[in-house]
């Protein structure tokens, strides 16, 4: 158990390989599957869940943790918050947002609500509709601040690209308000979806 448990790869292969078994194990109980539309939306929703619980993990983790948390840190140590730390984690955390957009655009599809949510149900005035588009759209600004404001403003304020110390300074006000932006969001978006499923 130890060597399973040591390496992250091995643990993320054994968590699957247990999701796989849970899988069959369920649908084995309800007479078995078919690779319908049906099984490819559960399949896209369970991505959908994964990905989104890395992305707003990892916003909750930047404004609870790590940034209120920087200037406790003495100076020696902050590079390896700024060279190791952030930087990876803002791989995952970016990446993360577009497969959640990228994941729930597909899910809307596969379950025939796209346009509908994308247009906020103004015209055929479905509430579940509504809250899910409402949802989305949110979803789809915060994405969008990761990609082209959090994301550029912190690879000038990592030294990721280099710059003057004033640009330096202004980017890493600039990406933390944004993500604050984000952190702001987060609930309602939350919200939305999870109202959705109780909705008609």
């Amino acid at each position: 158990m130890d060597k399973l448990l040591s390496s992250l790869p091995r643990t993320i292969h054994a968590s699957l390989a247990l999701a796989v078994i849970v899988f069959f194990g369920l649908f084995y109980q309800n007479d078995g599957f078919s690779f319908d539309r049906l099984f490819w939306s559960w399949l896209t929703r369970f991505f959908h869940v994964l990905v989104s619980i890395m992305w707003i993990g990892l916003l909750w983790y930047f404004n609870f943790v790590q940034i209120p948390n920087m200037g406790k840190i003495p100076d020696e140590q902050k590079p390896a918050i700024g060279k190791v730390i952030a930087p990876a984690a803002l791989f995952y955390f970016r990446w993360a947002a577009a497969l959640t957009i990228l994941s729930g655009l597909i899910l809307a599809w596969l379950n025939g609500y796209l346009h509908d949510a994308m247009t906020l149900s103004i015209g055929s005035g479905v509430p579940k509709h509504t809250a899910i588009g409402i949802g989305m759209w949110l979803g789809v600004i915060m994405a969008f601040n990761v990609w082209f404001v959090i994301w550029p403003n912190q690879k000038r304020a990592l030294g990721i690209v280099e710059c003057e110390p004033e640009l330096k300074a202004k980017s890493a006000r600039t990406a933390m308000l944004f993500s604050r932006t984000n952190t702001l969001l987060s609930l309602p978006m939350l919200l939305s979806m999870v109202a959705a499923q109780n909705l008609y």
